[in-house]
């Protein structure tokens, strides 16, 4: 029996990495408030290597609809600049050569709808990973040997019910981010 609960325990871990994951890529999506998350997936080209933005200055969101990044080496702020400009989040930094400010443009009607289906895009990566975390375990479950076919299908039972949550949890999240990114 104790192997079927391992199995479990496997697939509760790998599932709620997915959601995990899931959570931390949509608070690097933009709505229309300024959040320090939003530059975690800019990486900047310093010392011969692409480095996250965070690992090269302290990023701040000293008002609502701005950013600053604070480079530990003022020979990056070039390189730091031009990494947010080249990124997708449509963001136009400036720099005084000490600091470089991010302003948050408002959010078009249009960029609202886009930044809402990459939201979904992320959800369904997310669920994906849910859903193979599940498929593993069932496919582990039932090569076990020396169980009895009821306590195969009690345990798939359990792998199936923390899939659903995992995924009713990934929803919340969605819906939570919709909302915030519609919100004018």
């Amino acid at each position: 029996m104790s192997m079927l609960e391992d199995l479990t325990k496997e697939s509760k871990v790998a599932m709620r990495k997915a959601v995990e994951n899931t959570k931390r890529e949509l608070a690097t999506i933009r709505s229309g408030k300024a959040t320090t998350n939003l530059l975690d997936t800019v990486r900047v080209d310093a010392y011969g290597q692409m480095v996250p933005l965070n690992q090269v200055g302290s990023v701040a969101a000293p008002e609502p609809r701005m950013l600053t990044v604070q480079p530990w080496d003022k020979g990056l702020t070039g390189a730091i600049e031009k990494a947010i400009q080249s990124s997708d989040l449509g963001l136009n930094p400036s720099n005084d050569g000490t600091i470089i400010r991010v302003p948050l443009p408002p959010l078009t009607e249009e960029r609202r709808k886009e930044l809402v289906k990459i939201v979904h895009k992320l959800a369904e990566e997310g669920k994906i990973g849910v859903r193979h975390g599940r498929t593993e375990t069932i496919a582990k479950i039932k090569k076990v040997e020396h169980v009895s076919d009821d306590d195969k299908r009690h345990s798939e039972k359990d792998v199936q019910r923390l899939h659903d949550e995992a995924i009713a949890q990934i929803e919340e999240f969605v819906k939570a981010k919709e909302s915030e990114i519609m919100e004018v």
